[in-house]
């Protein structure tokens, strides 16, 4: 997820500034008062004498200031920015029901008002590019947890709850998922297909499943009618 990025990239910047910074001015102290011969005797601090000439805690109060706004902007950015991405989650996009089991994932597509749609996966889900995929993530068994390296997404599948998070993909291509939780002798198997498609070719698909599954499910009333 570009966010998590961003974040990584502000941190590492900062923190080399910061660095660079510190380690310069020691270097720059070390050689200021580095014993280079034919110094003045005079200039040098006894045993047990107090330092004279001091900024009075200048520096060190400018110093703790500096650290004190770095590490406030960055904690107040950092909680600004997670909550952004907590808050994305919602109505928008497209809304999957994931479903862990031992050893597999079926996935749940569902309407606009949340119902289930009729159109369910198993092994594979497919979802549109540059559209946010909200994911309702659970467990029909023991814990697992369903995640996509490539893209940066990951939750916890937990028998009778339900782990929402999202993601988008701005790629049409294919992807892994996998269970990252411990989850019996299969889990190392325990993965599934991520096809991102076009939007026009990922709506011709959900619109034929769709077809199929009201199809099938007349089918069974007129069967029970008889």
């Amino acid at each position: 997820m570009q966010v998590f990025s961003e974040i990584y990239w502000v941190f590492l910047g900062l923190g080399t500034l910061v660095g660079a910074v510190v380690i310069g001015y020691m270097l720059k102290n070390a050689y200021k008062y580095s014993d280079r011969g034919g110094a003045d005797e005079k200039e040098r601090p006894k045993l047990g004498e107090m330092p004279t000439g001091g900024g009075k805690g200048k520096k060190l109060f400018l110093s703790l200031s500096l650290s004190a706004i770095i590490v406030i902007s960055l904690i107040a950015w950092t909680y600004g920015t997670l909550l952004f991405v907590e808050g994305q989650t919602g109505d928008q996009g497209v809304d999957v029901e994931v479903e862990g089991y031992q050893f597999g994932w079926n996935f749940h597509y569902l309407n606009d008002d949340g119902e289930y749609s009729g159109v369910n996966t198993t092994g594979t889900l497919r979802v549109p590019v540059d559209t946010q995929v909200n994911l309702q993530i659970t467990s029909d068994d023991v814990f697992h947890n369903f995640g996509i390296p490539a893209l940066s997404v990951k939750g916890d599948a937990i028998p009778g709850e339900t782990t929402e998070t999202w993601f988008k993909a701005t790629e049409a291509k294919n992807y892994t998922a996998h269970c990252y939780e411990l989850c019996g002798q299969g889990h190392s198997y325990m993965e599934a297909g991520v096809i991102v498609m076009e939007e026009e070719a990922y709506n011709d698909w959900y619109a034929e499943q769709r077809a199929s599954a009201e199809n099938d499910s007349a089918g069974n009333i007129a069967a029970a009618g008889v």
